[in-house]
């Protein structure tokens, strides 16, 4: 077991949305650590918030696994270069595709693309995610709130949408969601609660998809050591992150890596409407 670094941190706040290499400790993405098997040989994935994070740990996981992936991010390019050659350097091919996924036409480009320059999709992500936090609903503007559901809902609804009419029976699409889905945080009263959708579109699409062959899923992390945090969070809640749930730490992004393997894999052919909580011990409901 790896001996990863406990709370308290050292103060270190960043602006949005981070960047990788600020942080104290830098995360593990599974650079060292992370074997693969072919669980996902000649499989194309889209990832969204690819370029550091879950998305980095989740790109290189399948690129070691044997896929080639398109690496959808806003605009953080030394981190998605970084994750890039990773995936390069695991022998797979990696697209990179900036933009803003709260737009809808770009997120029709951006399957467009993985359909040209990968031949198909049969990996979706959704990973990509808004935070912000706030100590009265009162200093949450309506541009935030509605931001927030723009870059966490609305854009899953368009990528999946467009993604489905080019993937095959076996294909799956993995959302994530959070421990926040049912265990809210009142200071990421907006973040929470698309959450919450999130876990509610998985089940729903699980469902309606099933008669194509395509499993839908979705993953909770609890708490996670990433970018997001030093530049959403107070400096005491960064100081202390992760220190609520019973294993007293943060998770790290190569800590999550394997579920979403697991559900990207083909033998996981029963497992759909599922959500998989990583959460360091504690409880979702």
């Amino acid at each position: 077991m790896n001996d990863y670094p406990k709370p308290p941190f050292p103060k270190q706040q960043q602006s949005m949305p981070g960047v990788t290499g600020l942080m104290n400790p830098v995360p593990d993405h599974g650079e060292t650590t992370y074997r693969g098997s072919d669980k996902l040989a000649g499989k194309r994935a889209v990832i969204t918030g690819a370029d550091s994070g879950i998305g980095r740990a989740v790109a290189l996981a399948f690129a070691r696994e044997g896929a080639d992936v398109l690496l959808s991010y806003l605009d953080e390019h030394h981190d998605a270069t970084e994750t890039q050659r990773l995936v390069v350097d695991a022998g797979r091919k990696a697209i990179l595709c900036p933009g803003d996924i709260q737009h809808a036409d770009h997120c029709r480009r951006l399957i467009d693309q993985a359909v040209d320059q990968l031949g198909g999709i049969d990996i979706l992500v959704n990973n990509a995610a808004r935070q912000a936090s706030f100590q009265e609903i009162g200093e949450i503007s309506d541009e935030e709130w509605e931001l927030t559901f723009r870059v966490n809902v609305h854009a899953m609804f368009y990528l999946t949408k467009a993604a489905v009419p080019h993937m095959r029976p076996g294909s799956s699409i993995i959302n994530t969601t959070s421990i926040n889905a049912d265990k809210p945080n009142p200071s990421l009263l907006a973040y929470a609660t698309t959450k919450g959708a999130i876990q509610n579109f998985t089940a729903g699409l699980a469902q309606l998809l099933a008669s194509k062959g395509i499993r839908v899923n979705a993953v909770a992390p609890g708490p996670i050591w990433t970018p997001l945090i030093p530049s959403t969070l107070p400096d005491d809640s960064v100081m202390h992150f992760g220190e609520q749930v019973p294993m007293q730490r943060p998770g790290q992004p190569a800590e999550l890596a394997t579920t979403y393997v697991m559900l990207a894999d083909p033998l996981s052919s029963y497992v759909s409407g599922a959500t998989i909580a990583v959460t360091g011990g504690k409880p979702m409901l």
